[in-house]
């Protein structure tokens, strides 16, 4: 059993590992898993995926414009890289607006550095994220069949 927390998000074309960084966002990692808990995420899409950038999802209503019903998160922005199967919390233009939908980074994004708060890194299964339908909405989106704490 590893000792670094991680998360199992189950795509259509398999399991995805994101190793959990509380040591950088500890209120963002706890809202993550307590939605994981809650089963929150499973059979949400992927609504925003844009090649050689990110894979957006989260969003309960699959538009890009809704969260959970908890409260906005504070933010908790790092210098931590924005490189390719980093996870980062999504918001609006101002900064303390993360709630639930999140991004995963599919190329080095340095740009985003101190501006979104990283949560996690994919370890394994990169290759299914890769797999997600593009597009800003995508035609036929990927969706999260489980995402679960491991």
């Amino acid at each position: 059993m590893s000792s670094e927390p991680t998360l199992i998000m189950t795509l259509e074309s398999g399991p995805v590992t994101i190793r959990l960084r509380p040591d950088l966002a500890p209120g963002h990692v706890e809202r993550i898993t307590e939605l994981a808990g809650e089963g929150f995420y499973d059979g949400v899409v992927f609504h925003r995926v844009i090649a050689g950038f990110m894979a957006q999802g989260g969003d309960p209503t699959g538009t890009g414009g809704g969260g959970s019903k908890k409260p906005n998160l504070k933010s908790e922005f790092t210098a931590a890289p924005h490189r390719r199967g980093v996870c980062s919390m999504a918001r609006t233009s101002a900064p303390h607006t993360a709630n639930s939908q999140f991004f995963i980074c599919l190329a080095d994004s340095n740009f985003l550095d101190n501006q979104y708060t990283v949560w996690g890194e994919v370890i394994d299964g990169m290759e299914h994220v890769d797999a997600l339908p593009k597009g800003e909405p995508p035609r036929q989106p990927g969706k999260i069949l489980s995402m679960k704490v491991a």
